[in-house]
């Protein structure tokens, strides 16, 4: 049986530590990330930069995800504040399943369709993590110590 983009995708993200959680419509979407941020302070695009730093969780939506590596892209012209899935600890991403191509090739094609590709996009792979000179891993220094991607399977 061939495995499906939006498992691979799953299978490639939780591998490099991150979260999938695939539901059903738009109001598994809201429950789930309504559970995920119950009691946390939320920034969303709309945050101002100053603020950023005080939110325990950015959510944002993907435009696209490659599921090969388990990787969301986000397009600068569609989000308002690429900071939101970058200073706060933990990142939420949404994602519609339509949105899931098999490799980095497919993804910039279906962005560009007939226009310009964006001039920034952000690649995200996983929770921030960098190693130092012995390898010595950490988590979360320059980014996000935690991610979840929500992908809606119906749209």
């Amino acid at each position: 049986m061939a495995v499906s983009l939006v498992q691979l995708f799953k299978q490639n993200l939780e591998s490099v530590d991150g979260h999938c959680i695939v539901v059903d419509n738009q109001t598994e979407v809201e429950e789930t990330v309504k559970r995920l941020t119950e009691g946390k302070r939320i920034a969303t695009p709309d945050a101002s930069r100053a603020d950023l730093f005080e939110y325990d969780v950015g959510v944002t939506s993907a435009q696209a995800a490659i599921a090969e590596t388990g990787t969301l892209v986000l397009d600068s012209s569609a989000e308002r504040n690429r900071l939101v899935s970058l200073v706060p600890p933990v990142h939420i991403a949404i994602l519609d399943a339509s949105r899931i191509f098999r490799t980095l090739g497919e993804t910039l094609a279906a962005l560009q369709s007939g226009e310009e590709v964006s001039p920034a996009i952000t690649f995200i792979t996983g929770p921030s993590r960098t190693a130092d000179i012995e390898l010595t891993l950490a988590i979360g220094v320059h980014g996000p110590q935690e991610l979840y991607v929500v992908i809606n399977q119906n749209a």
